[in-house]
């Protein structure tokens, strides 16, 4: 089998969506090392190792250097350490430059992360802290997402001073509770679209049960796998089918400073708590009948599937679009919030959609 530097960016993705090979180290060229730089200040470096220039979308992603989204995975006792931050859900087409970073061949990006500032580590102790998922791409010059490239970096033993790490800001400011913040055309569109997002999970739950376009999307027809797929479905249609209780706050406040450029919503899965961001209402139809396309329907299911009150593990975003969620291996795609919001609308638009 070739290897990455052997083909273009196009090239390998159609490879990788064709073959479902394992992007992982083997074949990914994204090197990703970890090293202690502080009590809970964590280095991270990465590589482009291949022989082509990479343009990564670093919004929402473990690149991005401004908003408060997961860059790490931390477990205690090989039990993992909640996520505080935010979970985005970005539109698919015409996204601004601004969201993308470049890697030159041979080129090293580095960035610090302070752990404690997304994750309570006030128990003093040995955390391991690794970096693990995919990243959405595009060619050079290019907005549109052609296709994701998996990472995965070295474990890293951290030994925390959980004193000190008590010490350190929250990224996340404490909110004042808002009472009823969606109101008048936002509050009756959501309603809406929650009663139309309840209606595609509940059919895509029994698409998945069936193994219908199953190996499209999450690349297996395994029982577990549409097992969980089913599953978490069923559980999204449940919470939709409510406007008055749930396991999710739903609010059209910009509580955290989440709804920047190209950013449709987001979710602090450790509070289940999901803001709609004016980006959603001004730019996307309730309910869309064009293959893969946005709407606040998908964009709302989308958003149930992070939060673990509905089901949990929440997921993550290890892609956003077809062509990058479709390029992930089974797993990750399970693990995708996008995957599952393009499959229900792919089921409800019909046989003509992949």
């Amino acid at each position: 089998m070739k290897t990455f530097t052997q083909l273009s960016l196009a090239a390998f993705v159609a490879l990788a969506s064709a073959t479902t090979v394992d992007v992982n180290k083997r074949d990914s060229p994204l090197s990703v090392e970890l090293s202690a730089v502080g009590n809970t200040e964590v280095k991270v470096a990465v590589t482009n190792t291949g022989a082509i220039e990479l343009n990564l979308l670093s919004k929402g992603t473990f690149l991005d250097e401004v908003q408060p989204v997961q860059k790490l995975k931390i477990f205690s006792a090989n039990t993992e350490v909640p996520f505080e931050g935010l979970k985005l859900r970005l539109k698919t087409s015409s996204l601004s430059t601004d969201s993308f970073t470049t890697l030159a061949a041979g080129e090293t990006k580095e960035l610090t992360v302070e752990a404690a500032s997304l994750h309570t580590l006030t128990t003093s102790g040995v955390y391991d802290v690794y970096a693990a998922g995919a990243i959405s791409c595009a060619e050079p010059g290019s907005t549109t997402l052609a296709g994701s490239i998996a990472y995965s970096s070295n474990k890293l033993s951290l030994n925390v001073d959980g004193a000190k790490a008590a010490k350190v800001a929250k990224k996340l400011r404490k909110r004042t509770a808002v009472a009823s913040d969606c109101t008048g055309s936002k509050l009756s569109t959501l309603k809406s679209a929650l009663a139309d997002c309840k209606s595609l999970a509940n059919a895509a739950a029994s698409a998945a049960s069936a193994g219908t376009k199953m190996s499209t999307y999450f690349k297996s027809t395994s029982s577990s796998v549409k097992s969980t797929v089913a599953a978490r479905l069923r559980a999204v249609a449940t919470e939709c089918g409510s406007t008055s209780s749930g396991a999710t706050e739903t609010h059209c406040t910009d509580t955290d400073d989440g709804c920047e450029s190209d950013v449709l919503a987001y979710t602090i899965p450790s509070e289940n708590y999901i803001v709609y961001c004016p980006l959603s209402f001004s730019d996307l139809p309730v309910l869309s009948g064009s293959c893969h396309a946005q709407d606040i329907a998908t964009t709302i299911l989308h958003e149930s599937t992070h939060a673990p009150g509905v089901y949990s593990p929440g997921t993550d975003d290890n892609a956003y679009g077809f062509s990058a969620s479709t390029a992930l291996s089974s797993s990750q795609a399970v693990d995708n919030a996008d995957s599952y919001a393009l499959y229900a609308n792919s089921i409800y638009v019909g046989s003509s959609c992949a």
